[in-house]
C-alpha cells in the first residue's frame, strides 16, 4: 500500500444479537421490539458487503464483537453465583436489565470511537476516542471494552494515540463518528472537521429536541477535538436540528454523510443550514471543489430518509477516483427514494455509482451500511503497523463465513437470553475469532 487511504472497519454482528428495542428515539429499534432475530444472517449479511466492498476496490476491515451478556456488569449490581445462577436470577427479576447485559450493539461501529488522521492532528499521530455511548445504559457498558479492542489492534505507540472514554454523564454525551464527518481533497490532505450536536449541556437556553434525547453534546465534540490536537480554523462545531431528532433521526449519521470532497444531506439537517455551508464553504477554502448536495423535503421527505436510511449510507471512493454510494435494501424498495438517487447519478457530482445490499437484519435494529462501519485513515507506515489479520481478503472472508456457521444461531428471541448456553456459546465464539485474527480477545 503506497499512499494514505480510507479503511472501512465494519463491526461483526455478535452472537446475540436481538430485538429488545432498547433504544428510545431510534424507531426502527422501538418499531422491531420483540420479533425474532437471525443472528447467523446477520453477521453473513455484514460480511457479504465487507467483502463486496474489497472487490470493488476499497479498502476493508473488521472490529470484533464485544462479548455478550456482560455478566461482569451484572455482579456489579449485586448479582452472585454461577454464571448460569446469575443470568437465571436477572432473567425472572429485571429482563430488561438482562436485555441490556446481552445486547449487539457493538455492531455499530461508527459508534465505536471517534478517530483523527495523523494529517489533522498536531502531534502527527493518528488519535482514537472510544464513545461513552452515556445516553443508552446497554450502549454506556461498551466503552471501556471498546478501548481495550482499539489498543490491542492499533497498538503502536509510534503511530497511535488512544484516550478514554469521556466522563459518564449528560453533560458529555458522545456517540463517536456517527456525529463527526471529515471532508478532505483527499485522504493524505489535512482534512476538515465536522462535529455535529443536538445540544450543549451547559446551556439550557439552547435549542433541543422536545420528543426524543438529544445524544451527543457540544462540550463532548469539544473536548474531543481538545484531545485529538486539531486544528481549530479546520474544525467546525454544528448544531443538529432539534425538529429531526424528534422525527427519528437520533445520530447525524441518519441525515447526512460525507466522503473527500462531499457532504450528502438533507436540507433540514442542520438547525442553521445557510450559515452552517457557508462556514463549512470558508473552512474548506478555494484550493479545491467542494460538492455540497442538499435533498430537499420535496424530493425526499424526512420521514422517508428515516425509513429508508438513504443518508445513512456509506460514500466511497473508487480506485477509478469516481464514488460510489452504499445503500440498504430499503431504498430501493421506497420508489421516492430510488427515483432520487437514479438521478443522483446523473449529475455534475463526484457520485456515479450506487450498490445496494441487504443488511435487514441490522436495519430492523436501526443501524444501516454507515452504522455499521467505523472510517479509519492510515498511511501506509500506520497500516503496516497492525499486526492483527482483521483485513478482508479472500482467504479471512471463508474463515469468518465458517466461523458463523459454527457458532452462531439461525433464530434469537428475546426469551432466549436467559440461556447459559447461549452466553458459553458467544464465549466459544469469541475463542475461535480470536485465533483467526491473532488477538486475545477474552
Amino acid at each position: 500500500m503506497s499512499k494514505t487511504v480510507e479503511i472501512n472497519f465494519d463491526g461483526l454482528v455478535g452472537p446475540t444479537h436481538n430485538y429488545a428495542g432498547l433504544s428510545w428515539g431510534n424507531v426502527a429499534s422501538m418499531g422491531n421490539k420483540q420479533a425474532v432475530a437471525n443472528p447467523r444472517e446477520a453477521v453473513k449479511q455484514g460480511l457479504e458487503k465487507m467483502y463486496a466492498l474489497h472487490k470493488l476496490g476499497i479498502p476493508q476491515a473488521f472490529l470484533p464483537p464485544l462479548l455478550r451478556p456482560h455478566i461482569e456488569t451484572l455482579r456489579r449490581l449485586g448479582y452472585s453465583g454461577t454464571d448460569a445462577q446469575v443470568l437465571n436470577k436477572v432473567a425472572k427479576r429485571d429482563p430488561v436489565l438482562l436485555a441490556c447485559v446481552n445486547s449487539a450493539s457493538s455492531m455499530w461501529t461508527a459508534n465505536a470511537c471517534t478517530m483523527s488522521p495523523s494529517a489533522d492532528s498536531a502531534d502527527g499521530k493518528v488519535h482514537f476516542t472510544a464513545a461513552n455511548l452515556a445516553n443508552r445504559f446497554h450502549r454506556s457498558i461498551e466503552g471501556p471494552q471498546t478501548s481495550a479492542l482499539l489498543k490491542k489492534i492499533f497498538a503502536d505507540e509510534r503511530y497511535f494515540v488512544h484516550h478514554d472514554p469521556l466522563p459518564l454523564g449528560e453533560h458529555f454525551g458522545d456517540e463517536g463518528a456517527a456525529n463527526h464527518t471529515r471532508l478532505c481533497s483527499n485522504y493524505g490532505a489535512k482534512g476538515l472537521q465536522l462535529f455535529v450536536y443536538g445540544k450543549e449541556a451547559f446551556n439550557q437556553n439552547a435549542p433541543a429536541p422536545k420528543k426524543y434525547p438529544a445524544r451527543q453534546t457540544k462540550e463532548a465534540s469539544e473536548a474531543i477535538a481538545r484531545l485529538h490536537q486539531l486544528d481549530e480554523t479546520r474544525t467546525l462545531f454544528i448544531p443538529q436540528n432539534p425538529d429531526v431528532i424528534d422525527q427519528g433521526v437520533f445520530h447525524n449519521d441518519v441525515i447526512a454523510v460525507g466522503n473527500g470532497n462531499v457532504l450528502f444531506c438533507h436540507e433540514q439537517a442542520f438547525l442553521h443550514p445557510k450559515q452552517t455551508y457557508e462556514q463549512i464553504k470558508r473552512a474548506w477554502g478555494d484550493n479545491d471543489k467542494l460538492f455540497i448536495i442538499r435533498v430537499s423535503g420535496a424530493e425526499v421527505s424526512v420521514e422517508d430518509a428515516v425509513r429508508s436510511y438513504l443518508f445513512n449510507s456509506q460514500l466511497v471512493t473508487l480506485p477509478s477516483g469516481d464514488m460510489a454510494i452504499i445503500v440498504p435494501g430499503e431504498c430501493h424498495q421506497n420508489p421516492r427514494v430510488w427515483n432520487y438517487l437514479q438521478a443522483l447519478i446523473t449529475r455534475d457530482t463526484p457520485v456515479k455509482n450506487v450498490h445496494v445490499f441487504d443488511v435487514k437484519q441490522s436495519m430492523r435494529n436501526g443501524g444501516g451500511p454507515a452504522c455499521l462501519r467505523q472510517r479509519v485513515v492510515l498511511s501506509a507506515a500506520e497500516r503496516s503497523a497492525i499486526q492483527a489479520k482483521v483485513f478482508i481478503d479472500d482467504h479471512i472472508i471463508g474463515q469468518l463465513h465458517a466461523w458463523a456457521d459454527n457458532h452462531y444461531r439461525e433464530q434469537l428471541s428475546v426469551s432466549d437470553l436467559a440461556d447459559p448456553e447461549l452466553f458459553k456459546e458467544s464465549l466459544r465464539a469469541q475463542e475461535a475469532l480470536g485465533e483467526i485474527c491473532g488477538l486475545p480477545l477474552v
